[in-house]
């Protein structure tokens, strides 16, 4: 603060904002604020002298004394006029550097007591040699700045004065008032001129670098500026020689279409980058044609194009049960999927399966499921598809190279979000050119398919939206790592109930609606229906079916057609013996009737000769239609027969019957296997085999009768290779059969592997089995205890009509499959 012999001036002070005075500075100030305005009064009464000190912060409206600083200039106030506004603007001239001491209170303006900082005079040699520095980088500062005048260079070189060099230099920098405030604070004539020496040093750089950047931006405008006019050239010339619609129209259609494509900014960086290359390409050069192919499927892929999912449950619950009959399974998982997506909104898309035999209707539940959604469906099939490039597409380097079935997909469904199948996805191979299954992991793994690789494309595009559905005949034919990421629906083949609704329902009303016939003209009851699934069809899913129904729909076509030009004839011949008057009353009459009784025909869109005609398709017609029946309902055996047991088997297109007979004749012990059987099969045979003979004696079987017989088994459709472990106990039990000489029960299936001590193993596809046995008019299954649970996936309308027996043991086998010993008499055949 100062000694007490110190003597403090008392002054009001104006505060500055974003503004500094340092001595010897002359400037205008315009002056608002009330207590800046009563100080200026306050100064013009006294001696025109006032302390003028900068804010720390501009945006302070009534700063206290925290945010002024401490140190300012001492001015004197030469002129003051009052602006119509209100504002003052005064003239000041600083006089000399001041330190506040203390505020004294004052509510009308801000006055306060200070002490006069006044110059320090020195001769130090090294101040001239700072002088000299300043003013040397000043020069070059100007220089570089441009906005100081050559004027003020002069006249600053003229000041002896090394504190108001400093001074007069910073006033002229462009400064924050920090480091202005830095200088003024400096009373110290060397540390000022050491400071503002800094200060040059770091303005320089900085507008060097400023320098650098210009220019570089200004040499990329012009370069930008060359290019755009020699292109406006180069169209005008063009458009002289009536060449727009070359390469530079191609061009600039590119662009504009680039440019309304809304793509994403890597896909749009390649395609700037392409639309260059073709652009100084030659018109005769082969390549444009292979830059323009590139750039057309970039841009016509849907980068960020989705289609709006209808997420109402009841909506697509009636869908799928208007387009589908049963399939309760997959129809309830669309569902669950639809109810996540109400609650997540963003869930990747599910990789569903759908496994089943031929006809059972998955490709269309498929569609279906598309329908239901709202969204684009896409199908694609890979049967026989051995190439990798077919999944991941062609390199850009070959010759006709074009992108993935996938990546087509995808194209053509104009949407990120598509229903994609992929349909006989166990019916892909792999050669020499790669393997496609091992190429589709990366389409349908969750985790990764956000970043599809397409070879062609070779811009990564998102197919986590998609959701794929995959169709299959077995699943034992898909690769075990494709198949991890696909969850498995089964569709298993339909009842004969479920046949005749779908029949009933679906199957006959389109037929009519293809071929061309009304509701009424053609009526098949139910009672044919079941007789045309029962006698002319044997198959788990229903396309030999409607092969039958559009059979009949044609005969009934043709029928109804002939019978209308027969009767049209007629009347025509009719009309010739006695023509009709156009006026007679009669005629008038009749059409009116016609007219009342068929009130819709005017409308249809029919044959005339149709018209009216009305066809029902009995048993007798359907026989004479279709010939005689097929296949015999029930092909359970008529007889109960010694050695000839009922197995059944899982094939690709379903469950069946497969009847498994033995022979015993006389010879050396020779066991012969017939039919086209697989190893497995044959390991199933020799283990029957045997089991029998470890049982000989408590089944009272000769124990030696693997030495005096030879022993035939066979399976008929020899022509069929058979192959799997269910059929180890029906070769037992007809085995045993045979030689013991007792009948097996016509009524009668099994299925079930065996063990060499008689225990009954597992098997699969027990629905696919019961439905075949259902089928084939049995009435009794003997199934493996462990496959007890698969119980309740068997529709209700088969269990109530089949007594499935589960059996853990041979011997149990036996109990129920073999009926009671017969005399030797009655066989025919003695016993061993």
């Amino acid at each position: 603060m100062g000694s007490g012999k110190t003597k403090h001036r008392r002054l009001p002070l104006l505060p500055l904002r974003g503004l500094l005075v340092y001595p010897s500075m002359v400037l205008h100030l315009d002056v608002g604020r009330d207590k800046s305005v009563r100080a200026l009064e306050k100064a013009m009464i006294d001696d025109h002298m006032i302390l003028l000190c900068s804010q720390s912060e501009v945006n302070i409206e009534e700063p206290t004394e925290d945010d002024i600083y401490r140190i300012g200039t001492i001015a004197k106030v030469r002129q003051m006029l009052k602006l119509p506004n209100g504002t003052i603007r005064v003239l000041v001239e600083g006089v000399t550097r001041a330190e506040i001491v203390d505020y004294v209170s004052n509510d009308e303006f801000y006055e306060v007591s200070v002490k006069e900082l006044p110059e320090q005079e020195t001769d130090d040699p090294e101040v001239d040699a700072l002088m000299r520095s300043v003013l040397s980088q000043f020069e070059h500062y100007i220089t570089l700045s441009k906005k100081v005048t050559p004027e003020t260079l002069a006249a600053v070189s003229d000041i002896d004065d090394p504190g108001r060099l400093a001074d007069v230099i910073t006033s002229h920098l462009s400064l924050k008032i920090k480091d202005k405030q830095d200088i003024l604070e400096t009373v110290d004539v060397r540390a000022r001129l050491e400071r503002l020496l800094d200060l040059l040093n770091n303005e320089r750089e900085v507008l060097e670098l400023e320098r650098k950047i210009n220019q570089r931006v200004k040499k990329q405008m012009e370069k930008t500026q060359k290019e755009y006019y020699l292109r406006e050239q180069m169209k005008a010339i063009q458009k002289e020689l009536g060449e727009k619609e070359g390469r530079a129209g191609e061009v600039e259609e590119l662009r504009n279409q680039l440019a309304e494509a809304g793509v994403p900014e890597q896909v749009k960086e390649k395609v700037e980058k392409e639309i260059d290359r073709l652009e100084k390409m030659p018109a005769t050069s082969a390549e444009g044609g292979v830059i323009r192919n590139y750039i057309d499927w970039l841009l016509a892929l849907p980068w960020n194009k989705l289609t709006e999912d209808d997420l109402s449950l009841d909506k697509a619950e009636q869908i799928l049960n208007n387009d589908h009959y049963g399939l309760e399974k997959p129809k309830e998982r669309v569902l669950e999927y639809l109810a996540v997506q109400q609650l997540v909104r963003k869930m990747k898309g599910p990789i569903l399966c759908l496994v089943g035999p031929p006809g059972v209707g998955k490709t269309s539940l498929a569609r279906s499921i598309a329908k239901s959604l709202e969204r684009k469906f896409v199908r694609i099939s890979l049967g026989g598809v051995r190439d990798e490039a077919e999944i991941r597409g062609h390199r850009r380097t070959y010759v006709g190279a074009m992108p993935g079935r996938i990546i087509q997909g995808m194209k053509t469904a104009g949407s990120l979000n598509p229903v994609f199948l992929l349909d006989e996805i166990d019916k892909m191979a792999m050669d020499f050119r790669g393997d496609p299954a091992s190429a589709l992991l990366e389409v349908l793994d969750p985790e990764q398919n956000n970043t599809f690789s397409d070879h062609f494309v070779e811009v990564p595009f998102d197919l986590s939206n998609v959701m794929f559905i995959t169709t299959a005949n077995a699943m034992h034919n898909i690769p075990r790592p494709l198949l991890d990421r696909m969850e498995v629906l089964y569709i298993p083949g339909y009842t004969e109930l479920e046949k005749l609704q779908i029949a009933s329902r679906y199957l006959l009303p389109k037929q009519k609606r293809e071929h061309g016939l009304a509701e009424e003209q053609l009526q098949v009851s139910d009672d044919v229906l079941l007789q045309l699934v029962r006698e002319y069809t044997r198959e788990s899913g229903v396309r030999n079916l409607e092969q039958q129904i559009a059979a009949i729909s044609r005969k009934a076509a043709k029928h109804i057609v002939s019978a209308g030009a027969g009767a049209a004839s007629a009347a025509s011949e009719e009309a010739g013996s006695d023509p009709i008057v156009e006026d007679d009353p009669t005629l008038h009459a009749l059409e009116a009737s016609f007219g009342d009784s068929r009130p819709d025909e005017a409308e249809a869109d029919e044959p005339a000769m149709a018209a009216g005609s009305k066809l029902v398709v009995d048993s007798d017609l359907l026989k004479e239609w279709l010939g005689p029946a097929k296949f015999r309902y029930g092909m359970a055996e008529s007889v109960d027969q010694v050695g000839a047991v009922t197995g059944l088997a899982w094939t690709e297109v379903g469950g069946d019957t497969l009847v498994i007979e033995v022979t015993v004749m006389p010879g050396s012990g020779k066991l012969t296997l017939t039919g086209k059987l697989g190893d497995v099969m044959k390991e199933s045979a020799q283990a029957a085999f045997s089991f029998t003979r470890s049982k000989a004696l408590e089944l009272q079987i000769d124990p030696s009768f693997h030495e005096k017989n030879d022993i035939h088994i066979h399976i008929p459709e020899g022509a069929i290779p058979k192959d799997g472990p269910s059929a180890g106990i029906t070769m037992a039990t007809a085995l045993i059969s045979a030689l013991t000489n007792r009948l097996v029960s016509k009524e009668v299936a099994m299925t079930g592997e065996i063990t060499l001590r008689g225990r009954v193993l597992p098997i699969g596809g027990l629905k696919e089995k019961s439905l075949a046995a259902h089928r084939a008019g049995i009435k009794k299954v003997l199934l493996p205890k462990d496959n007890e649970r698969d119980l309740r996936d068997i529709p209700d309308s088969v269990r109530s009509e089949l007594e499935f027996v589960p059996v853990s043991h041979m011997d149990e086998v036996l109990q129920h499959a073999l009926l009671p010993v017969i005399t030797e008499e009655k066989a025919g055949t003695p016993v061993l």
